[in-house]
């Protein structure tokens, strides 16, 4: 069969639940093909392609029936697109054919119409009617203000039988549905036909006598229910059988989604498998389990790799102890999924495009589809999780998509998003295929929190170019964040938007430091024995040191050629200075890295060889991921703290090594990129363009001789910075932003 229906008050309105099962049922039955038949144009039907929770289309008709084309590529259905555009005689031509009578022209999208407004005296006045004539066109004017020339003999119902004929539908086999007078064309013909409830009044008269068009009781999507089960679609029980209900709710009232489990699995020397606390040193993972202990019942999403035939365990314990009512809720993914989800798609696709290198990525049709499919398993796992209104809390754009299948799943939940990856400017992110797709699901959230209010605001750009959006709120982004003198500064941001269908809060929230894990640091026996070692080592020559992971956008060649620069422009520093730079390898796996690991080494080679002198190296390179403990003391004693990425959503190594500095009392400097997202926070560091060599070079000198005064007062702010605004005040502050109601609690909290 063939859905044909108008959406504004039809496809688009009436009740929750009706719209569900309607979408579902369609969604389920491969044979109902869908025909969105509108008075927008196609530009204006655009963003509903993007909504993830609406059916997509077979077939467009769009103009008042002037547009007729596929729902998939978009692209003209002939030979029906060409005989409408043999009778259309031009917007120019009927533009100038009625300038006279003054009518002002509406300021929407439009394609072989032209549409004024118009009062119903303009409207009664016959020359209009003998100037379309002339023209070859049809004049409809509705709802006594909207006057449209069209093409002769075209108008929804036209195109509709034409478009029935070209399918070779019997027009039995065809349902149109609507609810003003511009669906009375479609009424009309031989099709069923249904009058949703609410319709406008001239409508139901004008069909009063059509026995084959029910007028139906409920309104939008739940009219045409009942029409379904009136004429009998879907066999002889009805639409009855075949209302789906959401999932059923699970017990979790917080469920944190996370593409990592807050522990590690691995195989011991018996096979079986084992865990352990997390390795890496991530200080985000603690701060989130501790929401969960205070008794509150949760879920922890993520997923677990299987192969084989044995037993999966779905859900176990996180820690029974510490947090009783926390279950960790596991997803059960092959090594193939996880390589292709994670390791190449993500790494390859999104993560370049994320951070400016656009013409670094790949785009692989076949690895977003595996992606989809983990994104939706993930998100049938969480709608079983989570009680009745629960809150959800995603992570980074791994799970981009979850949003998206999970609205549909449970429309209840409070959905949230945390962008932890830096968030690019409208050109750079529009390269990406499924930009639709991934800014429609983010919509369907409630809450999208991002680190500064330039990456909000560039979500906000984004999202503009995919649907209308309205600006219900924005706020001030100062004193909290540099507002001009940095290249991600920015002085108001978008609080609040309307997406027609949906209000979606944004805000945001720099990740902060858990202060309590640097200090136990420092106070390990071993690392003070390792500060007082490097104390003595480091005499007389001042450290500048670099921590990072191997990544093009950490900027890391950029900085050693910066480096040289500085040696070369600068002979006193030669045997006065020492650059320490800690680099943490990539996966195995990751070989798109490969070719910049050989230029750094070559690099250390070139500059070591070129400088070195005896009993002294201008630069110690050391290609390997060191404990947080080894680090910490390294942060301790360095002089200056070069931190130069191209472009990074935050950075979390900035305020280690502030945390550190303060914590002992000292006075490093940090030199930091204007194109980290920390520079918006951090008021006290160097800022610096690590697209600019002399730059870099100049402002690292600046701080190697910075006056002992101003470098104290420097480390002051910005340690008075990383410790109010710590990793518990920004998950606290998150949540505010998902539950407005209880924010006065949690400035409570914080205060």
């Amino acid at each position: 069969m063939l859905l044909a229906t108008d959406l504004d008050g039809t496809f688009l309105a009436g009740d929750p639940e009706d719209r569900l099962s309607l979408y579902q049922t369609i969604a389920a039955h491969p044979e109902i093909q869908l025909a969105y038949v509108t008075g927008r144009s196609l530009e204006a039907v655009l963003p509903l392609l993007a909504d993830p929770t609406l059916p997509q289309p077979d077939f467009i008709i769009a103009d008042v029936g002037a547009t007729l084309v596929h729902g998939d590529s978009l692209q003209p259905i002939q030979p029906l697109q060409s005989v409408v555009d043999a009778l259309w005689p031009g917007e120019s031509q009927v533009a100038s054919a009625i300038a006279a009578f003054g009518l002002e022209r509406q300021d929407v999208p439009q394609a072989r119409r032209c549409s004024y407004f118009c009062t119903p005296e303009q409207a009664a006045n016959p020359a209009l009617r003998e100037i379309a004539d002339e023209l070859g066109c049809d004049l409809l004017y509705s709802a006594e203000l909207y006057l449209d020339f069209l093409p002769k003999g075209v108008n929804k119902g036209s195109s509709l039988r034409a478009l029935a004929d070209w399918l070779e539908l019997d027009h039995d086999q065809v349902l149109a549905a609507g609810d003003t007078l511009n669906d009375l064309a479609m009424l009309s013909a031989s099709f069923h036909g249904v009058c949703v409830g609410q319709s406008e009044s001239a409508l139901l008269e004008a069909t009063a006598n059509h026995s084959r068009t029910l007028h139906a009781s409920r309104p939008g999507c739940g009219g045409i229910l009942e029409a379904f089960a009136h004429f009998g679609f879907l066999g002889e029980h009805g639409i009855a059988a075949e209302r789906r209900q959401a999932a059923q709710p699970g017990k979790a009232e917080l469920v944190m989604v996370y593409h990592r489990l807050p522990y590690e699995e691995y195989r011991g020397a018996s096979g079986k498998l084992q865990r352990r606390r997390p390795t890496s040193p991530n200080g985000i993972i603690p701060t989130l389990l501790s929401f969960f202990g205070d008794g509150r019942k949760g879920s922890w999403v993520a997923w677990a790799v299987h192969e084989g035939d044995e037993p999966f365990d779905s859900h176990t314990t996180v820690d029974a102890e510490r947090y009783p009512k926390l279950t960790a809720a596991r997803v059960k993914l092959s090594k193939d999924e996880v390589d292709i989800f994670y390791k190449r798609f993500s790494k390859e696709a999104f993560w370049p495009t994320l951070h400016t290198f656009w013409e670094r990525a790949t785009f692989n049709e076949d690895d977003w589809q595996v992606y989809l499919k983990v994104n939706r398993t993930f998100a049938e796992r969480t709608a079983l999780e989570a009680a009745e209104g629960a809150i959800v809390w995603l992570h980074d754009y791994n799970l981009w998509m979850v949003p998206a299948y999970l609205r549909e799943l449970r429309p209840d939940l409070r959905i949230a998003f945390f962008h932890h990856t830096y968030f690019p400017s409208a050109d750079v992110f529009n390269v990406l295929p499924w930009r639709r797709q991934i800014v429609g699901s983010l919509l369907q959230c409630d809450y999208v929190g991002f680190h500064i209010p330039r990456q909000v605001e560039n979500f906000v750009d984004v999202a503009r170019g995919v649907f209308p959006l309205k600006t219900l709120s924005r706020q001030n982004c100062a004193p909290r964040f540099i507002t001009y003198g940095c290249a991600v500064g920015l002085e108001r941001m978008t609080t609040e938007l309307d997406t027609g269908s949906r209000r979606v809060r944004l805000g945001a929230h720099p990740v902060g430091l858990d202060i309590d894990r640097v200090r136990s640091a420092l106070e390990a026996p071993k690392i003070r024995e390792l500060m007082a070692h490097l104390r003595e080592e480091m005499q007389g020559v001042k450290l500048i040191l670099s921590v990072e992971r191997l990544d093009y956008t950490k900027g890391i060649l950029e900085k050693l050629n910066a480096y040289e620069r500085l040696l070369a422009d600068n002979p006193e520093l030669i045997g006065k200075v020492t650059l320490v730079s800690v680099c943490v390898p990539a996966a195995r796996e990751m070989t798109i890295y490969d070719e910049l690991q050989s230029q750094i080494e070559q690099a250390v080679g070139r500059i070591n060889g070129r400088f070195a002198r005896v009993g002294w190296t201008p630069l110690q390179f050391f290609f390997r991921s060191l404990p947080f403990e080894e680090v910490s003391a390294w942060y301790a004693m360095a002089d200056v703290m070069w931190i130069t990425p191209l472009r990074d959503g935050l950075n979390l190594v900035a305020k280690e090594f502030v945390a550190a500095q303060g914590l002992l009392g000292g006075r490093g400097v940090l030199v930091l990129s204007e194109f980290a997202g920390a520079a918006a926070e951090l008021k006290g560091a160097l800022l610096t363009n690590p697209h600019d060599a002399a730059d870099l070079a100049q402002t690292c000198y600046l701080a190697l001789n910075m006056p002992a005064s101003e470098a104290k007062a420097r480390l002051r702010e910005l340690f008075d910075i990383v410790c109010f605004n710590d990793i518990r005040r920004w998950g606290e502050e998150f949540l505010a932003g998902v539950e407005p109601q209880q924010e006065n609690k949690v400035l409570e909290l914080v205060g």
